[in-house]
């Protein structure tokens, strides 16, 4: 069974969000540059060297810039291969929005629209 791994939290003001969301639940949250833009890590539980959470069941997640595809927050399941299930997405009646995205040292993600119009996100974690 595949599990959810992380969530996303789109922002029209990310500094504006930090200061919310770190105020109210002293979330860890760091920006740095990423493909172009910027990414938000939201750090919720303590974490291991490859940036998983180490405590079972518990999830970390991320913050970002409003767009098109992603309006709404996101949650991310974990997946053994992308592109599978891409094709059971599409298979089943969903779409792919963003194809497999490589994250160095992490592994890759992808967003599709499931049957109801929900973006969703994937993530394959690096073997």
């Amino acid at each position: 069974m595949d599990g959810v791994v992380h969530f996303e939290i789109p922002t029209e003001d990310v500094e504006r969000a930090k200061s919310f969301y770190g105020g109210i639940f002293g979330w860890d949250l760091n920006t740095m540059p990423i493909g172009g833009g910027e990414y938000t890590t939201i750090t919720t539980t303590p974490i291991d060297d490859g940036m998983m959470p180490t405590e079972p069941g518990a999830i970390n997640g991320g913050m970002m810039q409003r767009s098109e595809e992603t309006s709404s927050p996101v949650i991310t399941i974990g997946v053994e291969a992308i592109d599978r299930t891409l094709e059971q997405v599409e298979a089943r009646g969903g779409s792919v929005v963003t194809p497999r995205t490589p994250i160095p040292g992490m592994g890759a993600f992808a967003y599709f629209k499931d049957t109801e119009g929900n973006v969703m996100g994937l993530f394959e974690r690096s073997g």
